[in-house]
């Protein structure tokens, strides 16, 4: 497992993003999707909440505090880094093109407790595919890459989560009750879902690859 990388990082604010929509949001998470323009000075401004970032292509930012920090962040595509609430500050993307990025704002404080509790949780049961990206009191990042036409053995997801997709999915899904479903999803697509007990089979011809956030 990666040591959590505790990234002091400001997004984007107004000036930079060309949309912004509001995705999810309950009790647990707000979730923008949020596509960002490079070159362009963000105002003055600041976030409450600690949140996990998803970034769908490379890029860098420097953040320019009002106490004269500057902290430089580069990120490849497909990278998650956590962001944790802080002061105000001024934000500068650099790209070869516009950044779209999934940004999931924590409402609760979250426990200590470490997920993966479950005799079937999916880090256990198939670590091949499920890989541990990063943990904290408030989330855990699971990074899951399964190979074309291959297969995943029954397993839990105990708690709620955001699932960001890297790439295009097609699969299979059996429950434990043996309903079937055939979900598909776009790279880029970002989605909230709850507690779930089944076994998946990737049906499609390429490889997929899902960041999965989950909720404490």
């Amino acid at each position: 497992m990666q040591t959590l990388k505790l990234i002091p990082f400001a997004l984007l604010a107004t000036g930079l993003i060309a949309q912004s929509p509001v995705i999810v949001e309950n009790d647990q998470v707000r979730v923008l999707k949020v596509t960002a323009q490079p070159n362009n000075k963000t105002r003055l401004h600041e976030h409450k909440m600690n949140r996990v970032m998803v970034y769908l292509q490379p890029g860098e930012q420097n953040t320019d505090y009002q106490d004269g920090r500057r902290v430089v962040t580069n990120w490849k595509a497909g990278e998650a880094l956590w962001s944790p609430s802080g002061g105000m500050h001024i934000a500068e993307i650099f790209s070869a093109g516009p950044v779209t990025i999934a940004e999931i704002e924590l409402k609760n404080k979250g426990t200590s407790t470490k997920a993966g509790a479950s005799p079937l949780d999916p880090v256990s049961v198939d670590p091949k595919h499920y890989k541990v990206e990063m943990e904290n009191d408030q989330v855990r990042v699971l990074r899951v890459k399964i190979g074309a036409k291959e297969s995943v053995p029954s397993h839990e997801h105990v708690l709620n989560r955001v699932v960001v997709y890297i790439t295009d999915q097609e699969f299979k899904v059996t429950s434990t009750d043996g309903k079937v479903d055939l979900p598909k999803h776009k790279a880029g697509d970002v989605v909230f879902s709850g507690a779930a007990k089944h076994k998946e089979e990737n049906t499609a011809s390429e490889p997929f690859e899902v960041l999965v956030v989950e909720l404490k």
